[in-house]
């Protein structure tokens, strides 16, 4: 990877750019590459750890200060638009990161979505955990606010954070008096890191299919995807 793309992209120079390069590992690429010829490298998995916790926490003051007329629910659900995976991954994708990380031969030729945005996302939040640890809180603040912070007016505005559950069993209730389901169609990775697929039912027909990093996050985006086929019927 190239540091100084990076760090121009994260608008923060590393005073440990080691710690930089560990955040863009991914672990597959680890397992083409011997660590010990890498001088003991890492991947990036403790970082994404650590930079979950920082992203949910300056999220979490930036809505509270924001929005102080917002009750808990509204503000936890307005959150969960702002922090779940493909809210991330989007935002690392538009920041380059797919040409940034550091990938096995067999990821880096899987260019599909499903599989590629989860990865993003946690290349997002371990690169939060290596900034918090070079610098601080401050260079994260600094840099959620720029890619990230801003993104909640535009969820409050189209009422984005409603939970799409919600909205389509308001919607198939209405329509056709019947309530939808949800059933994990796929699981796949390590037990502390899973990625759960997700397709949201009626009687037997499939409404749509979600990915998510636990089955609740898999559900709302099953509903979200059932939700934007309605929209372009």
């Amino acid at each position: 990877m190239d540091l100084l793309v990076a760090q121009n992209v994260l608008g923060y120079n590393f005073i440990n750019e080691r710690i930089l390069e560990q955040a863009f590992t991914h672990r597959s690429y680890l397992n083409e590459h011997n660590s010990k010829s890498l001088g003991g490298f890492q991947h990036n998995e403790r970082l994404e750890f650590l930079g979950d916790a920082v992203l949910e926490l300056i999220v979490t003051d930036y809505l509270f200060g924001t929005y102080p007329e917002f009750p808990e629910g509204k503000l936890t659900a307005i959150r969960s638009s702002l922090v779940n995976y493909r809210t991330l991954g989007n935002i690392a994708t538009e920041l380059g990161f797919n040409d940034l990380i550091n990938l096995s031969k067999g990821e880096r030729s899987d260019t599909n979505e499903r599989s590629r945005l989860p990865i993003l996302a946690d290349c997002f939040e371990a690169v939060l955990g290596a900034m918090f640890i070079d610098g601080g809180v401050e260079p994260c603040g600094n840099f959620l606010k720029r890619v990230l912070l801003y993104r909640s007016d535009l969820i409050v505005q189209n009422e984005a954070f409603r939970d799409s559950k919600s909205r389509l069993q308001e919607y198939h209730q209405s329509q056709t008096k019947t309530t939808p389901y949800y059933k994990v169609i796929n699981e796949e990775g390590k037990e502390h890191d899973k990625l759960f697929t997700v397709a949201v039912m009626i009687d037997n027909e499939q409404l749509g299919t979600g990915v998510g990093r636990s089955k609740q996050e898999a559900e709302l985006d099953a509903a979200t995807n059932a939700l934007l086929k309605i929209d372009q019927k």
